[in-house]
């Protein structure tokens, strides 16, 4: 019996050592995934302010804004651009320093805590260009209306028709729904896959963690 009695405590300490190995394995394959995704959510965001700034410029609204002819609203218009733009660059910085502090990280709760973290600013990040495509829309289509040139025969229509306005209200009400919703779909797409592979390593960190 006492020999029975050694073998198990004997087995008992090289199972506690193997679980130990095959945690720590976990965690480092978790620890790299994690690294790795938030690495391509740095690197798609890089992407997307190199996209819409390059299609600015090939796409450029400098001619309705020669029609226009009002220094204030041009003015509004430059000043919401630059501050999107200052607020992008700020959320890809935070996108950069949470990329380096998981990379760098060998605490399990501090990498779930860095996990919950960055799945917070890309969805903060997500509202926010969503909440802009809406305000951009309708400054647009407000600033088109009333201060184009080329709008007089729809303004002096409306003024005329209440027919007429509502069905124009309903098409500029579509198309904006339309443009959120295919602003919605890309980001669910390309974030949102992400976003959901990283709780998904949050979770089996949880279970290490128990």
């Amino acid at each position: 019996m006492k020999e029975l009695d050694l073998l198990k405590r004997d087995w008992k300490k090289n199972a506690d050592s193997f679980q130990q190995i095959s945690e720590n394995e976990i965690y480092k394959m978790i620890h790299k995934k994690s690294s790795s995704i938030v690495k391509w959510i740095l690197i798609i965001s890089i992407l997307e302010i190199l996209f819409w700034t390059v299609s600015n410029l090939f796409f450029s609204t400098d001619e309705m804004l020669i029609k226009i002819k009002h220094p204030e609203m041009i003015f509004y218009l430059e000043v919401l651009t630059y501050f999107n733009y200052v607020v992008v660059l700020i959320f890809v910085y935070f996108f950069y320093k949470n990329y380096k502090t998981i990379s760098t990280i060998e605490s399990t709760k501090l990498l779930m805590s860095s996990i919950l973290k960055t799945r917070k600013t890309v969805q903060y990040y997500v509202w926010y260009n969503l909440g802009m495509a809406v305000i951009s829309s309708i400054i647009s289509f407000f600033i088109a209306f009333v201060y184009n040139p080329d709008m007089n025969y729809l303004r002096e229509k409306l003024a005329t028709s209440g027919k007429a306005m509502v069905v124009t209200g309903g098409i500029l009400l579509l198309v904006t729904l339309a443009f959120l919703g295919m602003f919605w779909c890309f980001y669910r797409l390309l974030y949102g896959t992400l976003l959901r592979r990283l709780y998904a390593n949050y979770k089996e960190l949880k279970k290490i963690d128990l």
